[in-house]
């Protein structure tokens, strides 16, 4: 499981500029059943995702193909964690 942080850079000025193809990466990767949640960094950081369902090197491919990450409109840190416990409803993400 990843955490994916995606932090506004000195760019954050062209966020407009690749919304729409960010937001058909954003939907892709719930498509694809990698993505189980994504919202904003607040206040106004930037964005998160929470993943699964894939390799840390795939996943390094994914975050560097998002459109942000590809014009510097946010820098992208990947954190994984290795789920020990969890409420039932997040059971399936425990190993």
């Amino acid at each position: 499981m990843f955490i994916i942080l995606l932090k506004f850079s000195e760019n954050k000025s062209q966020a407009s500029e690749y919304m729409a193809s960010h937001n058909d990466w954003i939907k892709q990767g719930f498509e694809d059943g990698v993505f189980l949640l994504v919202g904003s960094l607040q206040p106004g950081l930037g964005g998160s995702v929470i993943a699964h369902n894939i390799s840390k090197e795939d996943l390094e491919v994914l975050v560097n193909a998002d459109p942000f990450v590809k014009h510097d409109v946010v820098s992208a840190e990947i954190l994984e964690i290795d789920p020990k416990k969890a409420d039932n409803r997040l059971s399936f993400l425990v190993s």
